[in-house]
């Protein structure tokens, strides 16, 4: 074993790979932020409880119908979307042309109701979800241990961001997306349902917020109230990535994660405030964010 800056091999790559494995959870939250923010205008505090709901999901669906965790990466997505495009078509879309803290106040209430739902039900001691059998285990890379479900929540993470920036930057869904969210009269004469286009696109956004929870099932368990601890940094990420920038989202919430750990090896007093930190020089610098458009 070799030492950096003091600092054991092991010890510092250790955190390099927690960090990843952070900023993966961050970068797809943020993302299905980014893109609820961008199509709707809605600040949506529940997404946090969206994937707490994503990870009871999976754990539902192993516990009693044996469905195992890479089914359970397909279809937890989708139950817990449809949750989502209940809660869009019942409440949100009647706060579209408000002011965003009345579209914030509402998920904030949504978000308290369904983790006190939860909480009660099955209290808040965790509920264990075993890594799949495919992926257990490590590889030893001489200057660190790997564990093959930590790669994979890394690649897998990377994946799915790299193609949702491609299927909204790149491709004609994601130019009508980006155009209604501008001039959706002008969408609606080429014969666009725009109205169920945003109820999908928040269908969507929620089943990436679900889809982190079940990534993030069988390293923290499965807690009514691990959503409640990682969304207010979440929406650091946002803020500092740019509110409704997909890019931004994506590659701050990666960096950050990379930061984060590193902290914690360099200055570990600071790893829980070192987010909020950046969020207020950026702000200070660029009230838009890394990404964001300026006025």
């Amino acid at each position: 074993m070799f030492e950096i800056f003091g600092i054991p091999s092991q010890a510092l790559f250790g955190q390099l790979l927690l960090g990843l494995i952070n900023g993966s959870f961050y970068a797809l939250l943020s993302l299905g932020l980014a893109v609820i923010f961008g199509m709707l205008n809605i600040i949506n505090f529940t997404h946090g409880a969206q994937y707490m709901m994503g990870a009871f999901a999976a754990f539902f669906l192993l516990q009693y119908f044996g469905i195992n965790y890479f089914l359970a990466l397909l279809i937890a997505p989708i139950l817990v979307g449809i949750t989502g495009i209940i809660i869009e078509r019942l409440f949100l879309r009647w706060l579209y042309h408000l002011d965003h803290l009345y579209g914030l106040l509402l998920t904030f209430g949504l978000a308290l109701i369904i983790q006190g739902l939860f909480r009660q039900q099955y209290g808040s001691s965790g509920l264990p979800y075993q890594v799949p059998d495919m992926l257990t285990g490590g590889r030893n890379l001489g200057f660190m241990f790997l564990p093959n479900y930590r790669a994979w929540v890394v690649v897998f993470s990377l994946v799915v961001c790299f193609v949702t920036w491609f299927v909204i930057e790149r491709t004609r869904l994601g130019a009508y997306l980006r155009a209604a969210t501008e001039n959706p009269t002008l969408v609606r004469a080429f014969g666009i349902n725009v109205p169920l286009m945003i109820t999908l696109t928040y269908g969507f956004g929620v089943g990436l917020a679900a889809l982190a929870g079940v990534m993030a099932a069988p390293i923290y368990s499965v807690n009514p109230l691990m959503g409640a601890d990682i969304i207010i940094v979440v929406f650091a990420v946002v803020v500092i990535g740019g509110m409704g920038s997909i890019m931004g989202a994506i590659v701050t919430g990666f960096t950050l994660g990379v930061v984060e750990g590193l902290t914690k090896v360099f200055f570990p007093e600071a790893s829980n405030t070192v987010i909020f930190v950046i969020m207020a020089i950026v702000l200070l610098i660029r009230p838009a964010g890394l990404f964001g458009r300026t006025a």
